[in-house]
């Protein structure tokens, strides 16, 4: 791809449509079939708790992860921007943070606003940054921020070719607003990785995982398309990431908060690399000492490689650690 089809000027800033996100209680418990609740013991009150309303139809639990899905298609909309061209069939994503701020109703209507916040210049990549505010359409609060990170691989070295002082040099960067800091680095500590983890939890993926997941709206063919896979350098389709950040969510919040969501505040994930459906994953968690904050890392266990990694934070008000 010619190094000149990015523009930060008109890319970094650029601000979408106001888009909409209406869902009904099939819509949240679509979603956590999709990411595995419920899968290996149906007779688990916590685990049916997020994939059946009960009789009053008022008991159903909302996944925290489900705010993942307010904002629209990042691939479609990314498309739309004026200066930046790629090839969908080479973006991957690379990072997502979600912070939850007002619990997670089972039927809503939500109201999205974006921007793009970051670009960066990583020489034979290119990597931008999305935020998305979204708010309950009735009352207008904020319900939940998503930040996702993607990587445009082939789209890289940009700022040659622009003026601009802020984006010269080939591994540069643009951000519109500062860089987050974790709550380990807020606090001045981090987990020892090094040690064993304080909790481990071990679930396998169903081999039509992605095609269930898919259904609550992520249709980019690299995770039904053997073709589309294959063209995109995979043998073939991969799991969504968020699919896997949304395992990788449920394991702490079973092993560490007795799977009760008010616990959430936000998570952090960086994606290491894919997972195939039917791949096992096992999430190692660590605590930090004084803190509220988990470290975790999610593997494949049949291939022994890391594929997720990142940090969550907990309600300090409700928190258990």
């Amino acid at each position: 791809m010619n190094a000149s089809a990015i523009d930060p000027g008109r890319v970094l800033g650029y601000k979408f449509e106001e888009s909409s996100f209406d869902y009904s209680i099939r819509d949240v418990i679509l979603y956590a079939l999709g990411i595995g609740a419920a899968a290996l013991d149906q007779t688990n009150p916590a685990e049916l708790a997020f994939v059946y309303e009960g009789e009053s139809g008022r008991n159903l639990q909302v996944l925290p992860t489900f705010g993942v899905l307010f904002p629209s298609s990042l691939v479609s909309e990314l498309l739309k921007v004026p200066g930046l061209q790629f090839d969908p069939k080479l973006l991957l994503h690379g990072e997502q943070y979600l912070e939850v701020l007002r619990p997670l109703s089972s039927e809503g209507q939500i109201k999205n606003t974006s921007s793009v916040t970051g670009l960066h210049d990583k020489g034979k990549a290119a990597m931008i940054e999305v935020e998305t505010r979204s708010c309950d359409a009735q009352t207008g609060q904020l319900v939940c921020i998503n930040r996702s990170t993607c990587v445009l691989r082939g789209a890289g070295g940009f700022s040659s070719h622009t003026t601009s002082p802020s984006t010269s040099g080939r591994d540069s960067s643009t951000s519109a607003k500062p860089a987050r800091s974790s709550a380990a680095s807020k606090s001045g500590r981090k987990p020892d990785l090094s040690r064993t983890p304080d909790f481990v939890h071990e679930e396998r993926t169903a081999p039509d995982q992605a095609l269930v997941y898919r259904l609550s709206g992520d249709h980019n063919p690299l995770h039904a398309d053997p073709a589309f896979a294959k063209a995109a350098g995979f043998p073939r389709p991969i799991l969504h990431g968020l699919c896997s950040l949304g395992f990788a969510v449920r394991a702490v919040l079973k092993k560490c908060c007795g799977d009760d969501v008010s616990l959430f505040k936000s998570v952090q994930a960086r994606f290491l690399l894919h997972v195939f459906p039917g791949e096992t994953l096992v999430t190692e968690i660590w605590q930090t000492p004084g803190s509220t904050s988990l470290t975790f890392r999610t593997s494949v266990k049949e291939r022994q490689k890391p594929v997720l990694s990142g940090t969550i934070r907990l309600n300090l008000a409700h928190s258990r650690i």
